[in-house]
């Protein structure tokens, strides 16, 4: 074996222990890839509960600090009460067979999570009302503080005492969603339908864009 294939040899088996440390370089980055890509994801998640936890605080802070006197606070629970029974029973109305399974709204927000056919229903039920989950989160929270010692009012009763609810509204409640919540249901109930505002249109059409 002369100098030139000794040569040639040492060459072939110093690239292929090149390439094998090249391979397991590659595979170690693409751990490396997919280490990043899954700890990006859990920040993220991580951020996004944070997030919702913070709003939801301020969310109860707002409701739980109201400042309506007595009869103002009842005429808004009347709003919140009928916008919520109003939801559910055109949930019950799409879907007939499930009125028994769906005694309460509560048990709609309950069992869309898991079943596709009440949550494809329960968001075409907020579509045709131009309402939000976000809007439904207030106006349960507000319930939930207030219901069992608020007092249901019809509404020629809320018309004597209030003649422009929405100003009410817009004047007292300053956490944002609660607001929106809140100016949304007396959409709902007096005109049959809420009007989005445009950043809202927006944010929907965004989501129907690929």
């Amino acid at each position: 074996m002369n100098n030139e294939t000794t040569t040639l040899i040492s060459l072939k088996e110093a690239m292929k222990r090149v390439d094998q440390k090249l391979q397991v370089l590659e595979a170690q980055f693409k751990e490396l890839d997919f280490t990043k890509d899954n700890l990006t994801q859990k920040f993220e998640h991580h951020s996004k509960t944070l997030a919702n936890q913070a709003a939801q605080d301020e969310l109860w802070t707002a409701v739980l600090s109201f400042k309506f006197t007595p009869m103002e606070l009842n005429i808004l629970y009347s709003y919140v009460i009928e916008v919520l029974i109003r939801l559910h029973t055109r949930v019950l109305e799409k879907l007939p067979d499930l009125v028994r399974g769906l005694p309460t709204l509560a048990s709609i927000l309950r069992r869309k999570v898991k079943n596709k056919r009440i949550r494809v229903v329960w968001e075409s039920v907020l579509e045709e009302h131009g309402m939000q989950e976000g809007d439904i989160t207030a106006l349960c929270t507000f319930f939930v503080a207030h219901g069992n010692k608020a007092e249901y009012y019809i509404a020629k009763v809320r018309q004597m005492y209030i003649k422009d609810v929405n100003f009410m509204i817009t004047n007292m409640v300053k956490n944002q969603a609660l607001q929106d919540g809140l100016l949304k249901a007396v959409q709902v109930i007096e005109k049959g339908k809420a009007v989005r505002a445009p950043e809202e249109q927006k944010s929907s059409l965004e989501e129907l864009i690929p």
